[in-house]
């Protein structure tokens, strides 16, 4: 990755946290508890479940940071989700948090010296991750539930007017 793309996947990595009060603003918040089945996210869940992906992400990116080379651990997100009761936390507080530990990151990856992108952790499950690579995967992870939400949202209002 040359030095523009990665100012513009530090650029999106920033502006996650709009993006996901962007989406937040087009759900009402009536349907945030709504699953689309037992076994499916429902958007508060999905809030809940992303800071705790960022706070794990923000000791990832430490570890490479400061300590290239070390292993970091794997969480098993649906047991998180279970075992703390994701529909009972507090989906503002989440987001808070969320906004947070993103900001705190981005201030940090806007001042790194070109040498540090190529260090590393070592994840359990992904292999050797450059701080590169995890940036853009944690991009990427935002988008990916950006979408899930929008999903969820569609088959609200499928059951909504089924109802109806």
């Amino acid at each position: 990755m040359n030095d523009f793309e990665r100012r513009q996947k530090i650029e999106a990595f920033g502006n996650a946290y709009f993006q996901i009060c962007d989406i937040l603003r087009e759900l009402p918040r009536e349907m945030w508890g709504f699953k689309p089945s037992p076994e499916q996210w429902s958007v508060h869940e999905i809030l809940i479940h992303m800071a705790d992906s960022e706070a794990n992400a923000y000791v990832r990116f430490r570890k490479a940071i400061a300590e290239s080379g070390s292993s970091v651990v794997a969480y098993d997100q649906m047991a998180w989700a279970t075992s703390l009761d994701y529909r009972t936390q507090n989906a503002n507080d989440a987001l808070e948090l969320f906004r947070w530990l993103r900001a705190t990151s981005y201030s940090i990856f806007r001042t790194l010296p070109e040498s540090v992108w190529q260090n590393s952790i070592q994840h359990p499950e992904h292999g050797l991750m450059t701080l590169e690579q995890m940036v853009d995967t944690y991009v990427t992870h935002v988008e990916k539930h950006i979408a899930q939400m929008r999903r969820v949202f569609e088959s609200w209002k499928t059951n909504s007017v089924k109802k109806a």
